[in-house]
């Protein structure tokens, strides 16, 4: 049996989402599901224990930040990042390669790879298709991902076009390279910005290949959401139906219900954890500004229908003092309230799916959230 394999269980006959199983090495998750982000072996600001009660127990890692800091053969040591941070559960590796080029200013792209200079200390770096897979098995998490390229939505046809090819024969590479398939699957990750038929191409290319799963790539990255959309509703049509769809870096919870309308299965997002660090609250009728002045005596809970630790026990009026005065613990406690928020929201939508009313469930959502059509 492969290290990571799906079961396709229901199609909602409103939508067409796929509510599904994935099984993995350290555990089986129902999907559609959302993967708090651990960029550096923690989830911000919470312990191992809470993250298990906020998430459905598959956790996300940075390649690119953990090999610089503190490396990935130190990490390899510890049994990798589940023995590392004292997580128990499963775990998703990024490439690295977004991080990378999101560095455009100090990047070279070649054939061999990416020459880049650390962020912060300005030192040389060379990060290539074997290199990423090598770090990723010293990681030790149970799905990895191909090195690409993650071009500009709306480059030009030929920027794209070579781009894509690139990406597809460093996913080759990578895939020859990968030492662990039995216990870690490699995922190809789906180029071609807003083209669809280098889309289409991407796809075909990398199922030539032959991988476990398939990410979808270089999506929120500044184009409209209807663009998104549209794009997400083609990549519906022809992707297998036998293998899990990734979308990478979506956790929006418009996007997360738009997206489970589109047949996919995984999201991750940093914005649930960023947004609680700076202070916004996500709720049943809409997001929040904790430090607010109107709720600076406000003896209620963040959000009624939330039966989270957080609102069942601390007042708006405390979390607004917390916020005000810069204090860790209210990051820790929107933090944990975000996220078991967008828990909750991934189980609704596979119940809606499952009882064949996704549809019905969105147009609820957004009234009661306050999204606009």
């Amino acid at each position: 049996m492969p290290a990571v394999w799906y079961e396709l269980k229901h199609v909602c006959k409103q939508t067409g989402a796929r509510y599904g199983i994935l099984h993995t090495p350290h555990g089986d998750f129902e999907t559609p599901i959302f993967m708090p982000v651990g960029t550096k072996a923690t989830v911000k600001t919470l312990i191992p224990k809470e993250i298990e009660e906020v998430s459905d127990g598959l956790i996300l890692g940075n390649t690119y930040h953990l090999w610089l800091q503190p490396g990935d053969e130190l990490i390899k040591d510890f049994g990798g990042i589940r023995g590392f941070m004292k997580w128990d559960h499963a775990l998703l590796t990024d490439s690295g390669g977004f991080q990378v080029f999101s560095l455009s200013k100090i990047r070279k792209i070649t054939e061999a790879g990416v020459e880049f200079r650390h962020h912060k200390s300005g030192e040389k770096l060379f990060l290539s298709p074997e290199k990423s897979i090598a770090i990723q098995n010293n990681l030790g998490a149970d799905i990895i991902m191909s090195f690409d390229e993650c071009p500009p939505f709306n480059a030009s046809y030929e920027y794209m076009k070579n781009s894509v090819d690139r990406t597809i024969r460093w996913a080759k590479r990578g895939f020859d390279a990968h030492k662990n398939p039995d216990t870690q699957a490699l995922f190809g990750i789906v180029q071609g910005g807003g083209n669809k038929e280098i889309r289409k191409y991407c796809l075909d290319e990398l199922q030539k290949i032959g991988f476990p799963g398939y990410s979808i790539g270089g999506l929120s990255v500044g184009e409209s959401k209807e663009e998104m959309y549209d794009m997400l509703q083609y990549l519906k049509t022809i992707m297998p139906a036998d293998k899990p769809r990734y979308l990478m870096g979506v956790g929006s919870p418009d996007d997360l219900i738009i997206g489970s309308m589109n047949g996919i299965d995984m999201f991750d997002c940093v914005l649930p954890t960023r947004n609680a660090r700076h202070g916004t609250a996500f709720t049943s009728k809409g997001k929040i500004q904790v430090k607010n002045v109107s709720l600076k005596h406000d003896k209620g809970p963040l959000d009624p229908k939330c039966n989270c630790f957080v609102c069942t026990t601390y007042s708006k009026a405390y979390l607004n003092h917390l916020v005000k005065s810069e204090e860790i613990l209210g990051m820790r406690l929107l933090t944990y309230h975000n996220l078991y928020f967008l828990k909750n929201l991934m189980a609704q939508i596979r119940k809606a799916i499952q009882e064949d009313r996704l549809l019905d469930f969105k147009e609820e959502f957004f009234k009661e959230f306050g999204y606009t059509k």
